[in-house]
């Protein structure tokens, strides 16, 4: 796997560990009882992103080491996932 691809692939998985991540432990305005004028019930209250953002990248970055080992040691390949045989076709 070349640098570019290992990048894209680890910046793919950590949006989507921040997507699961971010509605963790989420407090909304509704529920603290303090609701901002302008805003509604269901922002959140206290978002905490930076602890989120750690969260998403301690979780993603073992994910994409499970992930990447997976790719580099060959163990599923191209020709598993080709369910229409068009790898070897080279359409």
């Amino acid at each position: 796997m070349n640098p570019v691809s290992a990048f894209v692939l680890y910046a793919f998985i950590w949006f989507l560990t921040l997507l699961v991540v971010l509605p963790l432990r989420l407090k909304t305005q509704g529920e603290a009882g303090a609701v901002v004028a302008g805003t509604p019930e269901s922002a959140p209250a206290n978002l905490n992103i930076g602890r989120k953002f750690l969260m998403a990248t301690i979780f993603g970055s073992i994910v994409w080491v499970v992930v990447a080992g997976i790719i580099v040691s060959g163990w599923i390949t191209i020709e598993d996932v080709d369910v229409f045989h068009r790898w070897m076709m080279g359409v």
